[in-house]
């Protein structure tokens, strides 16, 4: 959370010019406090999985949440129960007529195909154009990340040698952006994709920032619209078995698959995988909540203005 200072009080430029997020006393006392809304389409096949691991991201920090599970009403979804998405989860013509303060669109295992070809294409772009109106920020999440990068700036997304599969390090190039505040200079996160879209292509786009980047597994974390938009290509949310649990699905299915990248120690599938990107992974979804939603969202979801109100 922000600290509160006098307006005038010379170390607040100190604290702001050392990147440390201070608000003074005129600011504090005309905000209003309510749960934030956050509405999540997840994507991804096991949604149980997915929705423990985003709830953990989410549940490190002292604001209140209220969350919304959304699903694609084009697809039928096959490991996860219909009587789960029945009672858990809307559809899109349920919500779009109401405003969010955040949203975050999950990865999905459709990177194989073209953008195109997947059955629920259209209303992913539907979404996308829907955010613009009623959501004060987006996360978008790998496959999501792919997909937002071809339906917002027109790049496209690549193949792989071979599948960009482990835990991989990553540098911060951009410390002065809020969303990597506390972020150690090198840090790990998990990818799991066979495909990536082309950092040359994201660096050459003028609307984007990238904040953090990795020699082997390409940028990983990208901003635009002044928070608005925000893009990870890669998964910091998994638990410490979730690429185990990959690892083994794909052997079990007879697939020539490598084993993840700096995960087991000493490369030994069945010794216990360390878990090494929690804190960061905690963070990013921390700073994304207070600085580009709890920050900047309205009181009154129903008054606000988006145009010109991000800096």
């Amino acid at each position: 959370m922000p600290i509160k200072t006098q307006s005038e009080l010379p170390a607040k430029e100190i604290l702001e010019n050392e990147n440390i997020f201070v608000m003074d006393e005129n600011r504090a006392m005309h905000q209003d406090i309510r749960p934030l809304q956050v509405l999540i389409l997840n994507i991804m096949p096991v949604k149980q999985d997915t929705e423990l691991q985003l709830l953990r991201a989410l549940s490190n920090t002292p604001l209140q949440i209220d969350v919304t599970f959304m699903n694609v009403r084009n697809h039928i979804s096959k490991n996860t129960p219909a009587s789960h998405l029945n009672k858990f989860y809307v559809t899109f013509d349920e919500v779009k007529e109401k405003k969010y303060d955040g949203m975050i669109i999950t990865g999905a295992p459709v990177e194989d195909i073209s953008f195109e070809e997947v059955d629920y294409w259209d209303e992913i772009c539907e979404v996308f154009d829907w955010t613009k109106d009623h959501v004060t920020s987006t996360l978008h999440i790998c496959w999501a990340a792919q997909a937002a990068f071809y339906h917002y700036y027109g790049i496209n997304k690549r193949q792989l040698p071979q599948k960009l599969f482990g835990v991989y390090e990553h540098r911060v190039s951009n410390r002065k952006i809020p969303l990597v505040r506390g972020f150690d200079d090198v840090f790990l996160a998990p990818h799991s994709r066979h495909t990536e879209t082309p950092a040359a292509a994201i660096h050459a786009c003028e609307e984007i920032t990238v904040l953090a980047e990795s020699d082997a597994a390409g940028v990983f974390l990208a901003i635009a619209e002044g928070g608005r938009k925000i893009f990870v290509n890669g998964h910091p949310e998994y638990d410490r078995y979730t690429l185990r649990n990959e690892y083994e699905r794909d052997l079990g299915k007879g697939l020539n698959i490598q084993i993840p990248y700096h995960y087991f120690p000493e490369d030994d599938p069945t010794q216990r995988p360390l878990l090494q990107w929690r804190s960061h992974s905690n963070n990013l979804y921390s700073n994304w909540l207070n600085y580009y939603v709890y920050q900047v969202t309205p009181y009154d979801l129903n008054e606000v203005e988006y145009e010109g109100m991000w800096i």
